[in-house]
């Protein structure tokens, strides 16, 4: 590994942990709340809006079962952070190398478990998931090209 790359991951995972310790491992506040609600009422459109057939609800109900939240990897999230700490440098950083190798584990199950699903899908059934799923996490696909009017790139020296 590059000492450049080294100094910017360690730069990084330490910038982490200055964050503020009465955060982590708190129960979901109210911001948190209307998330998951939001979240929920936008796979409940995704559902509707796919007009699934009757064998695609069943690779429906697998693809939701395989992407929902896992409470034990949560509750070792919880308890990660819990121990923050009380832990050195050195251990905080393991811990937290731990934990990124643990989100990307489960990133990468989830991945598996929207290409199977997709894979399923018509063309034209896909293409609604393109559309919603890249609209939930972010702006509008036809707002992608182009900035905001007024909110182009500054030019240089601005």
């Amino acid at each position: 590994m590059s000492r450049f790359l080294l100094s910017a991951l360690t730069a990084g995972l330490l910038a982490s942990m200055a964050a503020p310790i009465g955060a982590w491992g708190q129960t979901p506040g109210l911001a948190q709340a209307q998330a998951a609600s939001t979240a929920a009422l936008n796979v409940q459109s995704l559902h509707d809006s796919l007009h699934l057939t009757l064998p695609q609800e069943d690779a429906w109900r697998a693809y939701r079962r395989a992407s929902a939240p896992d409470p034990e990897a949560q509750a070792r999230h919880r308890a990660a952070m819990t121990m923050m700490p009380s832990l050195t440098t050195p251990r905080r950083v393991d811990l937290i190398a731990a934990e990124m190798q643990a989100n990307l584990d489960a990133a990468k199950r989830g991945g598996e478990a929207v290409k199977a699903f997709y894979a399923i899908l018509t063309p034209e059934q896909q293409r609604t998931f393109d559309h919603q799923t890249l609209q939930a996490g972010g702006p509008p696909a036809d707002k992608l090209r182009q900035p905001p009017s007024g909110q182009g790139l500054p030019k240089p020296g601005q």
